[in-house]
């Protein structure tokens, strides 16, 4: 018997070791084995001579693998985040893996379910369908042969696919996967877009040294043609035959990416995001592994994906939060891509209009090469933006009237409208007229989010909800009334004002589903829709040839946030928002609604562009001792009583305490109560990386042990993004 060591999926920092009768078992492959009572997936990391627990220890249960699931590379990477990160190796493992690995099942493909037609006779079908269209047009579909039932639910609900099946129709069929090389491209496509001298400076650059490590900030404005320089960059690597991974930050970019990249190259490309089932992530994985596909896109999580042969990693929109995972594992997508990058010797490509101020410093050193994209592609050029004084204005809905006659402009020339407000519901509040009572949730200490047209209120921090009141708890009056503004509001105001247009709403309430977002952003480009009113998920690199005008009712709160990140956001977003309009022939402009027109923030960016904007607050965060010029770890402690939390960070800022770090608290967090949870802070701060790791490595065992630590959940984010 021979005594191997298993890294298993729990918080503890340590290897398990057990007997195993083979001693070919390399590392990366995985064992079940028995952990008390559980059995439990875990990952062989090697063997070992000798046990403190040889008498105790027990056997492995059964091998799946005979060959590793994570390769030398992918192991690597998974040390150094446990390293950097002070996660459990164990539990870094798991998150490499796709979720159907995660559970024990064979890395080896599985069959595919497909949809059929039955063999009917046309009045048959006729009468069945009636005037149903949607099972009429996926009808149509089947008709040309079967379809992947993945493929399917990418444009129809599970209700249109059975009803086929249970009017006899279509039968559901499983088929074993055929996996074909890949047609690898030989020579350049001709037909492609010419580049600007800019796109063509970049692209020489990028494909000038494709085989070895070099990070490229592809700092483009909005319309710039960055997607074009990937696609010229990917060409080069494609017929070198080897395979591109590209990060998106949202699920809805995902799929006019694919499309564009499919369409130039006539290659599968892979997809990994959330809304995919276990296993069809793990057919992308698989493929991927073997080599049989070109090109991987993908959410975060797809930077664990296994390539063959790799060539290229790009990360679009680098600057975007989502990027950064904001539990368990708390690991940046970016951070993470330049070590992989680094790991593979291959080159890695960020690409972004506002890029990050830690991303943009790097470049502004010389570890990053700088390519610079300052003109927009073809005849678009760069909205006209604006700013509105609001101040002592009347507002409809948070509109002032100036505004609406401007959008009833923009829509009469025929051109769409774009409206952005950060608020998702009806109105943020809602409280009583005659006293002021607000109705706020008990759990969080938060005012309910009304959502008029779903009669509730909504906590958007722990999800409880309860119906709308109709008179005040506290002194009985019916007058209640809504303060503020959400999207919900002001679509039910744009609808009044203008029935003539239709008006569409973008957030995570109206774009639920699996298709729902592409279909919306099809609708939109097809202009089915002329007001486009929308949270966040707007601004996300979307490409809207027929906005010209883009409104942002308020964004005056991060003026004045807690947060020191918060300048920084609100320039990205505006600078983002700001570039979906005038991206085609005609003059887009982006008017900002503002209670400080003059503040220095706003009237820098408006003449002077993110590039001055970004350069100064740079200058800004030096002076102040911010990062990137120090690093921050942050411990989180949440309890029922906020004393427990206090007393241990209390206890944790007692023990880490060193000549060179700087520690802040224990503080409330900006968010301070959360799902009945009190939450405090500890910041550790300090000008040398390595010594901060250091001194966390050395104390994250006691701190684990302490007996306080049992009275509060706690957590360390190591490079925090946030301080909610």
């Amino acid at each position: 018997m021979h005594i191997i060591q298993v890294a298993l999926p729990i918080p503890k920092r340590q290897l398990f070791d057990y007997l195993c009768q083979s001693a070919d078992l390399m590392p990366g492959c995985r064992v079940w084995v028995g952990f008390g009572p559980r059995k439990l997936v875990g990952i062989v990391l090697g063997y070992t001579d000798h046990s403190e627990h040889f008498d105790k220890l027990k056997s492995v249960s059964e091998i799946i693998d005979t060959t590793p699931v994570l390769d030398s590379s992918l192991l690597s990477i998974c040390g150094w985040l446990a390293k950097y990160y002070h996660h459990p190796i164990g539990e870094v493992l798991h998150t490499a893996l796709p979720v159907a690995l995660r559970k024990g099942e064979s890395d080896q493909p599985k069959p595919i379910d497909y949809i059929q037609l039955v063999d009917k006779n046309s009045a048959d079908t006729l009468t069945a369908l009636g005037r149903a269209k949607k099972q009429i047009e996926l009808y149509g579909m089947l008709s040309e042969g079967p379809i992947s039932l993945s493929a399917i639910r990418q444009h129809f609900s599970d209700a249109v696919i059975n009803a086929l099946q249970n009017k006899g129709l279509a039968e559901k069929c499983s088929k074993e996967p055929q996996f074909l090389p890949v047609k690898w491209p030989t020579q350049a496509i001709f037909d492609k877009p010419k580049a600007n001298v800019e796109q063509a400076l970049a692209i020489s650059t990028i494909t000038g040294k494709l085989d070895q490590y070099g990070c490229y900030l592809l700092d483009g404005v909005t319309g710039s043609g960055k997607t074009e320089v990937y696609l010229q960059s990917i060409e080069e690597v494609l017929i070198q035959k080897k395979q591109i991974l590209i990060l998106v930050p949202e699920i809805g970019l995902t799929p006019q990416t694919v499309t564009r990249f499919e369409q130039r190259f006539g290659l599968e490309v892979g997809i990994l995001h959330s809304n995919l089932t276990d296993n069809e992530r793990l057919m992308v994985w698989q493929k991927c592994r073997r080599g049989e596909l070109a090109m991987v896109i993908g959410t975060r999580s797809a930077i664990f994906t296994p390539m063959k042969s790799p060539g290229m990693i790009i990360v679009d929109e680098e600057h975007d939060a989502s990027y950064k995972q904001q539990d368990g594992l708390r690991y940046h997508a970016r951070d993470l891509a330049v070590v992989r990058a680094k790991e593979l010797n291959i080159p890695l490509v960020l690409g972004s209009a506002t890029p990050c101020l830690e991303t943009l410093n790097n470049a502004i050193s010389l570890k990053y090469h700088h390519l610079s994209l300052s003109q927009r592609a073809g005849a678009a050029t760069m909205a006209k933006q604006n700013v509105l004084d609001i101040t002592n204005q009347p507002l409809q809905s948070g509109l002032a009237q100036g505004m609406i006659k401007r959008i009833e402009q923009h829509l009469k020339a025929g051109s769409q409208v774009m409206l952005f407000v950060n608020r998702r519901g009806y109105a943020p509040a809602l409280l009583c007229h005659y006293c002021g009572h607000i109705e706020q949730c008990q759990r969080c200490d938060k005012p309910y989010t009304v959502h008029k047209s779903l009669n509730k209120m909504q906590c958007h921090h722990c999800g409880g909800a309860r119906p709308i009141p109709n008179q005040c708890k506290v002194c009985g009056h019916q007058e209640m009334v809504t303060q503020g503004v959400g999207t919900e509001q002001l679509e039910a105001t744009l609808n009044e004002r203008f029935p003539q247009y239709s008006t569409i709403r973008i957030d995570s309430d109206s774009v639920r589903g699996k298709s729902k977002l592409h279909t919306v952003l099809e609708e939109i480009n097809q202009c089915k829709h002329q007001l486009l009113i929308g949270t966040q998920i707007l601004s996300k690199g979307h490409h809207f040839p027929h906005v010209t005008l883009v409104v942002i009712l308020d964004a005056d709160g991060a003026l004045f946030s807690a947060d020191y990140r918060a300048p920084e956001h609100l320039a990205q977003l505006i600078t983002q928002l700001s570039g979906r309009a005038g991206r085609a022939e005609k003059q887009g402009e982006m008017w900002l609604q503002s209670h400080q027109p003059g503040h220095p923030l706003l009237q820098d960016l408006i003449h002077n562009g993110y590039g001055h904007f970004a350069r100064y607050a740079l200058l800004e965060r030096k002076q102040a001792q911010l990062p990137p010029y120090l690093f921050h770890a942050l411990f989180r402690a949440e309890a029922t009583r906020a004393q427990d939390a206090f007393d241990f960070l209390s206890e944790v800022a007692s023990l880490v305490r060193h000549s060179q770090l700087k520690i802040i608290g224990p503080i409330p967090a900006i968010m301070e109560k959360r799902q009945g949870r009190f939450r405090m802070q500890l910041l550790m701060q300090c000008f040398n990386r390595t010594l901060l790791n250091q001194i966390i490595a050395q104390h994250i065992q006691t701190i684990e042990n302490m007996p306080l630590a049992r009275k509060a959940r706690w957590s360390l984010d190591v490079d925090p993004q946030d301080f909610m």
